[in-house]
């Protein structure tokens, strides 16, 4: 490999964290919205609980919890893998510095 195509790949996951934030802010976004009208398929109501919320159970706000966290986690997965499949495209090395992703 020579030492231009190694500085490259030392380089690129530095330059990606502007770009992986920026799709991280969206995809946080996205999530929100996706979540708000899961619960409104799910529950038929407006706004989901909150933890603090007083007069919501248990059971619901451990409920409401989950779907959120499945879909952050759901989308969050699919924004990162969207964002360094098109650096790859782009540049043709994968942004992750390692093999094992982020941390």
């Amino acid at each position: 490999m020579s030492s231009r195509i190694k500085a490259k790949k030392r380089k690129l996951p530095l330059a990606y964290k502007p770009v992986g934030f920026v799709l991280g802010w969206a995809g946080g976004a996205l999530a929100g919205m996706a979540f708000q009208q899961a619960w409104k398929l799910i529950r038929h109501e407006d706004n989901a609980p909150d933890a603090l919320d007083e007069d919501r159970g248990w059971g619901e706000i451990l409920l409401a919890a989950a779907v959120q966290g499945a879909i952050f986690a759901v989308v969050r997965s699919a924004v990162d893998r969207s964002g360094a499949a098109g650096i790859r495209r782009a540049t043709g090395v994968w942004p992750a510095p390692t093999a094992r992703g982020r941390d």
